[in-house]
């Protein structure tokens, strides 16, 4: 009996299977070449039909391999793979050292250097950080516990899982959270962290249907005992005047329903308060929200020039302290959480580095320092920028991106879609199921206790026993001569002139 043979029928298969595989290949670049000559878009698929689309492959791929593969560690931004990494060691449990010498470049114009003291204290005689009033004159005044807390990021900008990790993380580490401006979700209160709710352009959580504030639902708000102040946000770093921006595919039912806005369609923010087209209007709007809620009320804005300032603390001084607003978040234009147009994003406000010591120095020819509290924001999301905001004058300071990476942020650049890898900033459920609450919020809260711990190393290292204590006189700043000049001689620290 003749035996089937195995090895020929095997061949065969494979050569027919070969021939079609190839037919198929083959049958795709002849479409893909009639697509190509066909249409009038993109020149070079016109002109190079089949091969041309591999420039658009290889431009995708292109910011994958820089940041894997050729980015060195101090090379990448927004934030590079030193900054990334020490927040992995941190929220690791693990110890946040590192050898062989820093990779940094002491160089760079701009750099800070702190200036350790030649007879720094024992280790008995630290102590640890201290709780700060804010808002004395409010019926509910807030007794903040940590310099170091987190700023605002919207539900709807970012997923239900993250806020839920977020929200218990803050309550692990003592400090608070603040809402954004997408106004307050369950997954805020869930773990019952101190908030900040943040007030926008558009009233999102506190609004009637024409943009306008809606009284009742700000006292709604304010009955919660975690809501501790309110944040009427005048500008962001991403986009200073211009209104948020939450594309319509991140506009769940539930998100509108909580933002009291049509489900499914764009959201954009008005460019400023309806209510508010001047100073006076200002601080007729704050001190309006402090009588309803009773608790402290203040601003987040950019700076872009001192005169606004000027004029806002001259109105002050007339008016008298109580119309003040509690605190200040000054916030740098290299911030960016949000969607942003390009040209807002890179060109418009001043960054951080400068405008912090400078409206520090407003507050103080004013005489208005211990009466607004200033809160610093703006890529400050490592020991070394925190440290040297508390020096250059700043009470408080929040992050978003740095508490993004402590939930898993890879950096992919997805934030304005909804497709973000790893669940953070998207509401599909294929990638929100990677972002265990349950884990992250342990992250989250070694994160921000991490940076307490270094901050606190820093300023025992220049000799001072809690960390707002630094002073401009502890960092020196790299000049482009690549010497160093101290903090406080490229600005002095301003007297009161005013009263």
């Amino acid at each position: 009996m003749r035996m089937f043979d195995w090895a020929g029928w095997i061949v065969e298969v494979m050569a027919i299977s070969f021939i079609v595989v190839v037919g198929i290949a083959a049958l795709a670049i002849i479409v893909m070449f009639v697509i190509d000559r066909s249409q009038r878009e993109d020149a070079i698929r016109r002109n190079y039909p089949v091969i041309g689309r591999f420039r658009h492959i290889f431009t995708e791929l292109g910011e994958f391999f820089r940041q894997y593969f050729f980015a060195m560690d101090r090379e990448e931004l927004p934030f590079n793979r030193a900054q990334r990494d020490w927040v992995k060691r941190a929220i690791s449990g693990k110890g946040n050292t590192v050898a062989f010498g820093s990779t940094r470049n002491l160089g760079v114009v701009g750099t800070p250097i702190f200036s350790n003291a030649a007879f720094p204290p024992l280790d008995n005689q630290f102590s640890t950080s201290e709780s700060m009033l804010i808002g004395p004159g409010a019926r509910h005044p807030y007794l903040a516990p940590s310099f170091f807390n987190l700023s605002g990021m919207s539900f709807g900008a970012i997923s239900r899982p993250a806020v839920t990790a977020l929200s218990q993380g803050a309550k692990e580490a003592g400090i608070w959270m603040n809402t954004g401006e997408g106004g307050i979700s369950p997954y805020h209160l869930q773990g019952g962290a101190d908030i900040v709710f943040q007030i926008g352009t558009a009233k999102y959580g506190v609004r009637n249907r024409d943009g306008s504030l809606n009284d009742d639902k700000l006292r709604e708000v304010a009955a919660h005992d975690q809501v501790k102040m309110f944040e009427v946000k005048l500008a962001q770093g991403a986009k200073p005047g211009k209104g948020g921006i939450l594309p319509g595919g991140k506009v769940t039912a539930e998100i509108a329903e909580i933002r009291g806005i049509p489900e499914g369609q764009d959201s954009i923010s008005p460019n400023r308060h309806l209510e508010i087209a001047n100073f006076d209007e200002l601080l007729d709007f704050l001190s309006h929200i402090r009588e309803i809620t009773g608790k402290p009320v203040g601003i987040k804005t950019v700076m872009g020039g001192q005169q606004p300032f000027r004029d806002l603390f001259v109105l002050i001084r007339e008016r008298g302290l109580d119309s003040a607003p509690d605190f200040i978040t000054i916030d740098g234009g290299e911030g960016g959480t949000g969607a942003s147009p390009l040209p807002l994003m890179d060109l418009m406000g001043m960054p951080i580095s400068e405008a912090l010591p400078e409206l520090a120095n407003l507050l103080r020819e004013y005489g208005l320092k211990d009466r607004i509290r200033l809160i610093a924001s703006g890529k400050l999301m490592v020991p070394g920028d925190v440290a040297w905001a508390l020096a250059a004058g700043a009470d408080f300071v929040t992050s978003a991106r740095g508490f993004m990476f402590s939930l898993g942020c890879i950096q992919a650049m997805k934030c304005n879609k909804n497709t973000c890898p790893t669940g953070i900033t998207t509401h599909d459920p294929r990638f929100q199921k990677g972002l265990v609450p349950e884990d992250k919020y342990k992250k989250v809260a070694a994160y921000a206790k991490n940076i307490v711990k270094e901050v606190e190393l820093i300023a025992h290292s220049v000799g001072v026993s809690e960390p707002r204590l630094l002073r401009r006189e502890h960092v020196r700043i790299v000049q482009d001569t690549r010497k160093s000049v101290p903090m406080d001689e490229l600005y002095p620290v301003t007297e009161q002139t005013h009263s």
